[in-house]
Order: C-alpha cells, then structure tokens, then sequence
C-alpha cells in the first residue's frame, strides 16, 4: 500500500468549513454513510424554537436534514508494473465521475443561503467541503507516482461525495405566542465533495473500509487474468471502472434532463382558468413608510417601490388569491388590480440572486406562488418566500423606483419584512 496525497479542487476556491466536533462516521464497508439527524443539525447557527423578530420575517437559514458521505473514484487506471518498471512514473487517468457542487434545482450555487446550508454540513461533519461552486475535471488526469515494487495497481483520484437534503428556517408567528424560527415548506438537495486524493493501491493490499482507497481498490480487477498472469509493463484494463463510469454517467445525464424539464416547465406556466381570490385588496407596504409594492405599466419591467396617489390606477393593489395554510404559513397567488398579471420571477432568471419581481400571464406556475410569514396578531407585518426559488423578497435600498428582487437568505438589514395593508 501507498500513502496517498490530497490536494484542493479546482474552480472558484474552497472556502472551508471549519468543525470543532469530531467527524463520528462509522466505518463500515457500505458504499455511503449516513449521518445522525443530531449531529447535521449541530453546525446550524440558528435552531428551530429560537426566537426572531418582525425585523426576521424576510431572511430565512437553511436546516439540514440529511446528509451521506461516499467515499467516490473521478479518475481511475488500472497499471501494471514489472520488475524493470519500478519507480516514478506519470499515467493518465481516466474520468470515471465529475462531481459538480449544487444547491437547489439549479445545479449551482447561487447566494448566501447556499454558501450557509453547506457550511453547516461541513460544520456538523467535521469535513472540509468545498462551498462555492466547483467541480471535479472531467478530463483525463495524469497522476506521478513512484512504484517501489511490481506489482498490479489502481492509480486513482477520489474524494468523499456529501448528499442529502435541507429545510428552510423561516421566522412565524408561533402558536405558543411570539415569532419563532420554524421549518417552512421550502426543500431542496445538495451535492459537495472533499478535498481530493491521489494515490495507488494493490488488490493485496490491507486498506481501511469505507475508504477513498477501499472504492479505488474495488474497482480492480483483482483476480482476472488481466490482474494475475504476466503482463507487460503499462495499463490494464478494468471492466469494474468501465462499469462505474459508465453507471455514473447515466447518473448525470438523468440529473441534467430533469433540471431542463424543470426549467422548461418553469418557463410555459399552465393556463389558469380561473383565480379564487378573496374579497378586498391590499397594498405591500415599507412598515411605516409611504413607499409600496407598485407592478409594471410595461411588461419588460418589474415590480418597483412607488408612493399611493391618484395616479396608481389600482397597479399598487393586490388579491390574495387561491389562498391556502399549511402549519401557520400562508401560501398564495398575487393578483395585481391594476394591470390582472400576477407576481413571478421570470423564468429565465430564476435562478440567479438579486433576480426581480415583475408580472406576467397568471398560470399554473410555482414561480407565481409565494408563502406568507406574519407577525404576532394584531400586526400586519409579513415577509414573502418565492414557492420555486425559495428565495426571499426585498430591496436592496429604500427609493423610489427601486425594484423588488429576490435574494436566498433575505435582507439581512430587515428590509425584507413589509406590512400587507387592507385598501
């Protein structure tokens, strides 16, 4: 056996998270490791029950409900090495897997909320993850190693893939009194790796299970002719890395066809036949201020901060409409008066931070449904969550004309929070 060197991947960067606990996984020969419902919620900064304010309504923290780590092979060779072929040399790997960081549907990593959520699995792992967006190559990698005996080798680099999936913490009142951080409806998957590592391993190898080199060594041939008769000095093939690749690439390739149906569904909203809205309008208004949410008069603007006068012909007024409530959060269509659009991000933004808000064609559209957080009763203080996106509604500064936008983790200034006002 060979010690193994790692090396930080390529892209924007690690940013590492750091972890005072102890990594508590268990090692077993299982392909992936789950872990306890207690330990990934232990790196969360803000925990469910704690207590927020109106100022809280419009930000929302990630809570991590799940997570797996698998150790995983992205470049594999199989080598022979003979008598005379000992010592350093340089082989070119084979991609067998690219791992690509994701938060969401999107398959990047947009905002603070995603930076957050895994930090906090790195956190509660005691790994270092990577939590910008990255990916491994996915080209063919050459690997120098120096061979100190014959012997038939798997040349690999690997990492240890983290899965698993996140909640929204979001501030609402509470039904033992007070605003609370609660799990909202908001969910989603992430996908991040480990600092990569290089190394080669033998079949006779004494590896420890559940290892990057325990999966490099499973990908051997061991016991094939290939593996166990004379061979000539140089690269022997591997019908267990061939099947890995090829497992993996068909993994990718349905995960890439399911984010296209999700955008594209996202991008032709249904038609809707018809609104169920309550009676009475509202404005979205700055608490107290006199700026409020005002919606387009041209369809490639967006919703802006404007002041109520005679000449906001209704465009200031909204409906709640098809209004339903599920463990305290509104969830809800919102139908402008003035110009009949309703609310959405549009489509081919969505999935960028700082996306704005305007209006368009009512439909059969998650981008056009948003969850209501209010304040204690007696206050019309609210915040707005994006069903699709999941991502809070805010300014960036308070002025006339400025745009609402959406942004992942809210305004961290409270400026977020709006009061919904009966006209």
């Amino acid at each position: 056996m060979r010690r193994t060197r790692t090396r930080l991947g390529r892209g924007l960067g690690a940013l590492i998270a750091t972890a005072t606990a102890a990594v508590g996984l268990a090692a077993t020969p299982a392909a992936a490791t789950p872990a306890a419902a207690g330990q990934v919620a232990a790196g969360q900064t803000v925990q469910p029950g704690q207590t927020c304010t109106a100022a809280d309504l419009g930000k929302r923290h990630p809570i991590i409900k799940s997570a797996e780590v698998a150790p995983t092979i992205t470049h594999f060779k199989g080598w022979y090495v003979t008598e005379g072929s000992t010592g350093t040399q340089s082989v070119n790997t084979n991609t067998t897997e690219t791992i690509s960081v994701s938060v969401g549907l999107n398959g990047t990593v947009q905002g603070s909320f995603a930076v957050e959520a895994l930090g906090s699995v790195g956190a509660s792992l005691g790994l270092n993850v990577q939590v910008n967006y990255t990916q491994t190559s996915s080209t063919s990698k050459s690997i120098s190693w120096n061979f100190r005996q014959p012997g038939y080798y798997g040349l690999y680099e690997g990492t240890k893939k983290v899965t698993g999936t996140y909640g929204s913490l979001n501030c609402n009142r509470s039904d033992a009194g007070g605003l609370k951080w609660t799990e909202g409806p908001d969910t989603g998957s992430y996908t991040t790796f480990t600092t990569l590592e290089e190394g080669a391993v033998r079949c006779e190898d004494k590896v420890p299970a559940n290892s990057i080199m325990a999966k490099a060594q499973g990908l051997l041939d061991c016991g094939s002719p290939a593996a166990t008769a004379k061979h000539p000095a140089g690269p022997v093939p591997s019908a267990k890395a061939d099947q890995a690749k090829h497992d993996a690439d068909n993994a990718a390739t349905a995960a890439k066809a399911a984010r296209s149906t999700k955008a594209t569904q996202a991008a032709k909203p249904a038609p809707r036949a018809a609104l169920n809205c309550q009676a009475g309008a509202y404005r979205i208004d700055v608490p107290g201020k006199p700026l409020n949410w005002s919606a387009p008069l041209l369809a490639n603007d967006g919703i802006r901060l404007r002041t109520s006068n005679w000449t906001s012909a209704h465009l200031d007024n909204w409906f709640l409409c098809n209004v339903t409530e599920n463990n305290g959060v509104l969830e809800a269509t919102l139908k402008n008066w003035g110009n009949s659009g309703c609310a959405t991000i549009p489509a081919n933004i969505a999935n960028q931070e700082q996306a704005y808000l305007t209006t368009a064609t009512c439909g059969e559209d998650d981008l056009q449904r948003f969850y209501i957080y209010r304040d204690v009763p007696g206050s019309t203080k609210i915040g707005l969550q994006n069903k699709y996106t999941g991502s809070m509604m805010g300014h960036d500064r308070y002025a006339d004309g400025e745009l609402i936008r959406q942004y992942s983790s809210g305004r961290q200034d409270g400026t977020g929070t709006y009061t919904l006002t009966r006209v």
